[in-house]
Formats: structure tokens, sequence, C-alpha cells
């Protein structure tokens, strides 16, 4: 079966339209069967029904040594908890992404300890001390009040376990605490926002799943008598329901979330009307599944830690449905978030990283640890394998992995027919990762497992996802070149990322904390990514983009943004062509824009560009006079100017030395600058931005990579 020879579409408002009607997705449960991954259920289902074995679970404890000591500590930190610690009505609850420092965006390392009673200042994950602001306190106290909450459930599991009815009195006072506190109005509310519990109604949502998870394990209990759990429902969980349901509306992952917590609320004392309006409101979790997980089975605001956050936010609801008997409400979503932990496989780079579009603060990996955390619901050989090596939970202590993989045999699985990818060698010596010989490691997840042999990491273009792949001879390329909705977008349509091998050679590096102002002034803009650039600035506002060219067999795609910015219009084409990876990017503007505005190019690197005496330091200020608040972020500047090309190699640790050549088409002047850019803190990357006069209603700039020994690399 040949790649695609040429796809040449007009696709501006296929993004949109998608959304607005649904991306199609037929027939999930058969979605990559082609790999033999998946692991069937009786009846055809991927869906699997969990297993709460607690005399098993007793038993375990009792006979093996490994499993008693965990236990022990476990218990030792909940009663370490339930006797020190406890919330306060007058608490007001911020945005965990305001715990950050102000110096440098990175998050700040969190303990129980309260901020100005118990702890004088906080502490960086960079290594300063910061002080504490009415901001900084209320990320502290998202991020307490949420703690607060999985103990209030680890209790209630060690109720189940141990028969100790203390730990059932405690989370039945701690629902009480909380319910009591709805009833007399006494969440004060963070200004400008509408959450009770946490700043923004999400977050409401986030710390409910665990007071229905606490409440459904002590529902049996002496301390949980039919009167008390009416008291819970009429005073915490329904008032919570109907402020879930009025606060949120639209596609979103805190909708998601959100509604699973109202599901929960719905199956905890089995109401189907309240159920129904969880699961099939406008923006019920059916329309949110249809509407927001596109074709190509991404989650749509395209940041793959969302991608995870929403798989973070279902499983605690297939737990839930299945062992109240109500899976058969979720299982087409079920299939769905399967086939989302499986996604990012396609676009794994060799050192199974995953891309980093739109927004997002930290690094994914594939296979996606959500594989082996998901075993009880979604099983697949991955996963199971993933469980088994994995770290002891709660979860392996009630529903074993080991039974879960000697209840299924290979019959169990999907035939292998044609599906996503095609293992087969590539045509005409198109590279291809097979994973079979690394060892990952996810970030959802954390364990690390060997690998099966994975599906090879093929060339395609992602319709719906607006994102598109090239993988040829040494190069592997990403390219995202427009967004399928406004939630998380940023500057950086026509980004790009890629790898030499096995050498990360640029990638997105992710953003710091929302809290922070790099935030907004830098991470989020164009100057970040490898963009081109109008007077400095990126895209803005977002825009789904038209793919114009895709050519597998050729190594080239290339895309347009025709509303890059106002009256400013930007297309992109990459191609490989051998061991060369050749950049052709093109700013046009529109009216008389030209007469001021400078066009220019942005790009980093992972490397070490080689001495050149052409250069010479600028000072801070200069770099980012009259220009955006983000040049005021890169460090240790230095420029020359140039007329029609520009030279430069660049080390890689441990990798090539490839040489980047920069042209201008048509030729003419333009001034380079390279300096210290900033990656996550502390991190910095080699980054270039290049600039031509004020004058030009256009520019094309052609950027070449390549190893610096094959010569001089003109274009």
């Amino acid at each position: 079966m040949k790649s695609p020879a040429l796809i040449a579409l007009l696709v501006f408002p296929l993004a949109v339209l998608a959304q607005d009607r649904g991306f199609p997705k037929p027939d999930p449960e058969k979605a990559f069967a082609s790999l033999g991954l998946k692991i069937l259920q009786p009846d055809g289902s991927v869906y699997r029904m969990p297993l709460e074995d607690w005399a098993g679970a007793r038993q375990r404890v009792a006979d093996d040594p490994e499993w008693a000591k965990w236990i022990g500590e476990k218990r030792a930190t909940v009663d370490a908890w339930m006797a020190r610690h406890r919330d306060r009505r007058e608490w007001i609850g911020g945005r965990g992404h305001d715990f950050v420092s102000p110096r440098d965006g990175s998050f700040l390392v969190w303990t129980p300890d309260i901020p100005g009673e118990e702890a004088p200042k906080l502490r960086s994950r960079t290594g300063h001390d910061v002080e504490i602001t009415p901001k900084i306190m209320g990320g502290w106290v998202d991020k307490f009040r949420k703690q607060h909450m999985e103990m209030i459930a680890e209790a209630a599991r060690f109720y189940r376990l141990t028969d100790d009815v203390r730990y059932a009195a405690w989370v039945a006072s701690q629902l009480d605490f909380y319910a009591d506190g709805f009833a007399a109005g006494a969440w004060p509310v963070a200004k400008g926002h509408t959450g009770r519990l946490g700043v923004m109604p999400f977050n409401d949502g986030v710390m409910l799943t665990r007071l229905t998870e606490a409440a459904r394990l002590v529902f049996d209990s002496p301390e949980a008598p039919a009167a008390r759990r009416q008291a819970w429902l009429k005073k915490l969980f329904l008032p919570e329901f109907e402020f879930l349901d009025e606060a949120s509306r639209g596609f979103h992952n805190h909708t998601l979330w959100e509604r699973v917590a109202q599901a929960q609320v719905a199956m905890l004392y089995r109401d189907g009307a309240l159920l129904s309006r969880a699961l099939d409101g406008e923006y019920g979790l059916h329309n949110l599944f249809e509407h927001g997980v596109t074709s190509e089975w991404f989650w749509f605001e395209q940041s793959i830690p969302y991608h995870d956050f929403v798989m973070m936010g279902m499983q605690p609801l297939l737990v839930f449905a299945g062992l109240t008997g109500q899976a058969d409400r979720i299982r087409h979503e079920a299939a769905i978030v399967q086939n989302m932990m499986l996604a990012t496989l396609q676009i794994r780079f060799p050192d199974n990283t995953v891309p980093n579009p739109a927004d997002s603060t930290g690094t994914q990996r594939a296979p996606s640890g959500r594989l082996g955390s998901n075993y009880r619901t979604l099983p697949t050989t991955l996963g199971l394998a993933m469980a088994v090596a994995g770290k002891p939970s709660w979860d392996k202590l009630l529903d074993p992995p080991e039974d879960v993989a000697r209840a299924f045999s290979d019959t169990n699985r999907p035939s292998p027919d044609a599906g996503d990818w095609q293992k087969k060698p590539a045509a005409h010596g198109e590279a291809t990762l097979t994973g079979k010989d690394a060892r990952a490691t996810s970030e959802a997840g954390g364990t690390p497992a060997p690998l099966e042999d994975l599906p090879p990491v093929v060339s395609r273009h992602f319709e719906t996802t607006r994102f598109a792949q090239l993988r040829r001879g040494p190069w592997q390329v990403f390219f995202h070149y427009g967004q399928a909705g406004r939630p998380h977008a940023q500057g950086e349509a026509l980004n790009w990322s890629a790898y030499f091998g096995k050498t990360r050679i640029t990638a997105d590096p992710g953003n710091v904390g929302y809290g922070s102002r790099l935030w907004s002034d830098y991470y989020t803009r164009g100057l970040n990514h490898n963009v081109p650039l109008a007077d400095g600035e990126g895209q803005n506002p977002w825009h789904p983009g038209k793919l114009l060219r895709f050519d597998a067999d050729a190594g080239v795609m290339s895309a347009a943004q025709p509303d890059y910015r106002e009256g400013v219009s930007a297309t992109r084409t990459l191609r490989i062509d051998g061991d060369a990876l050749i950049d052709e990017a093109t700013v046009t503007l529109a009216g008389s824009g030209a007469r001021e505005t400078r066009l220019g190019l942005a790009l980093h690197l992972y490397g070490t560009p080689r001495p050149d005496t052409a250069f010479v330091a600028v000072p801070d200020k200069e770099f980012s006079r009259n220009r955006p608040a983000a040049f005021r972020y890169w460090k240790q500047v230095r420029s020359a100017p140039f007329r029609d090309r520009a030279a430069i190699d660049v080390e890689f640790p441990g990798g090539p030395v490839l040489r980047v050549t920069f042209s201008v088409q048509g030729g003419g002047d333009f001034t380079l600058y390279q300096g210290s850019s900033p990656d996550l803190p502390p991190r910095r990357r080699a980054g270039f931005y290049l600039e031509l006069p004020a004058g030009r209603a256009e520019a094309t700039v052609t950027t070449r990579l390549e190893p610096a020994d094959t010569g001089a690399g003109s274009p």
C-alpha cells in the first residue's frame, strides 16, 4: 500500500465545522485493532467491570510482607493527617497555577505546613525562597484542599480494609463539615471567580469526585445511616450538582471534570434523572466526547497534558460506574478513552517523548502511563505489563493485574485487520521507529516498563487535530499548523519540532504556571516558538489553518495561516531532502503595513552554537527596546549583520554538529540575533531571531539544517 502521493486540500473550515457537528469517530472499539493490544470482554466491549475484592486484599496484606509494609506506611500517613490537619471555611481557594515563583515562573514546593503559621516562607522548585502573598496562599489552599479530600477517600478505604469504624466516623465528620458549610453559605469566593471549594467550578468538580468516592465506601457503615446520607445529598451533593450545572457551558476539559463529578453524584444515589442531566445534556458527557475528541483520538485543545488530564478525569468514573453497575451508560465514552491512551504512540519521538503543542506545563511520554493506571477498566497487554511492573497501589491490591492478565487469552484480542498502522517497512527508505528495544516512562504513570514491539512512527496528516508529521531518513518532524478551537491556543501556529536520529534538535518546551507573568509575556507568545514573526509577534487569534500539501513519499508538508495576525498571512513548507531538513517560511503583509513592520523568524535549538567572531554582544535593554515584552527574557544576546545568507554550526549533546543556514529569498540585508532563550525553568535553549529591515511587504526565509561535514549548506 503506497503512501499518499499528494494531498492538496483547502480545509480552512474543517476543524471548526467538525467540532460544531462533532468529530466523526465510528466504531471506537475497533480502532487500533491492528496493534493487537486491546483485550476484549466476553460481550465484545473493551470496557471491563472492575473488581473490589476487600477480602482478597486483606489476605494479600496478611500473606505478603511487601503489601503489609505498603499498607503500614499508608495507614501511618492517614492516621497522622487525621490527627493534625483540618480544612478551614475562611480559607479562600485559588488556582494551583498561582502557586509559582514570581521570579521565574517555576512551581513552588508544596507541603501541608500552613504558610505564615507553620511555614514563614515557601521555596521554589528551582531553589530560591519566595514570600507568601494572598495569590500564592490561594494556590496553597487549592492544593491543600485537594490533598485533604484525597485523605478523606484514603480513610474510607482503610475503613473497608480494616473494619475500623473510627475511619468511617472521621470520613462522615468531614462530609458533615462540607455539607454544613454549604448549607450555611460559609464558603468565601475568590474575587472575580465563582468557585466554592475552589476558585473555579471545575476545582469543585475535581474535589467532588473524591468526596463521592469516600461517601460510596462508607455508605453501608454504622456512621452513615439513611438520614445522614440524605443530609449529605441535600446540603452538599445536590447544591454542588446544581452549581456545576449552571456554572459551566461549552466544550472544555473543565466541563468534562464537572460532568464526571455530577455523574458520580447521580450514580452514588442511583438517581436516573440526575444521571441523564450529567450525560445527555447539551454539554453533557456524551456531547463532550462527540465534540471534544478529534477523529484521530486527540482532545481538541491539542495540549497533550490536557489530553492526559481528560483521561485522568474519566479514570475514577470508569471505576465508579463499573462498581455501581451503571457502566452501560458510558460504554461508548470508555472506548474513546482507550483510543486516547493509544493515540500518542503515533507521534512519539525516538526518546519516547511526545510533542508539546498548545498550553502545557510539562512534556509527556508514550506509551501513556494511563494505559497502566486504567488496566482495571480498559485492559491492554501493554497496560497490564506496565501495571505489573509498577508500584503498589489500591488498584493492584483490590484487583491484581496478574489476575486480570490470567483471565484473558489471545482470543480476547481483536483480529489484526487493516487499521491505523501498517506493520511493514516504509517505502523509499523512510525510517520507522518500533520502540521494541526501548523503555518508557510516562509523567502520567511514572513507572518504567518494557515495551512490546510497538507500531512504527510514520508520516501522517492528523487532519481534524491540525497536526502533520514527517518521518524520513534521519529526521522526524512534527508540524503544528493550526488549532481546532480557542481553549489553550497560543501564538504558535506553524510551529515545528524535530529530531535527527535520536537527538532532540528543537521542541516546544511547554509552559510555566498561569500565575506567572512569564506565561503571558513569553511562553504563550510567538518568540517562544519556531514561527515567523511580524514586529516580533506570532499568531493571534487562533485559526485552524490550511494544509496546502502533504506528500510522505517526497517528504514535504506545507500549510498556510491566511489570518496569521491582522493584516498578516503566513505559510510554511518543511521538506526532508536526504540528511537535510529545509524550512521555508513566508510572511506577507496587506495594505500599507510594510512601511513600518519588521518581519522575522524565531528558532530555538537544544545545542550550542560554535563561536563566530562576526557576532558582537547586545545589551539586554537594547535587544528588548521597542519590541514586545517577550524579548526581555532572552539573555546573553549577540548579533551580526548579514546579506543574503548566514551559516552557523551548532553542536548537540552526544549527537551531531549541524550547520544551520539562513537565507532570504531574493537576497537582502538582515540581522541575526543569537542568545540564551528560556526553556522550562531553570533550563535554557539556544535562540535565534532573524529580523529584516522595515519596508518589505513579503519575506521568505529558508532555514536549512544538515550535518556540518556535508558541505556549505547552501539552500
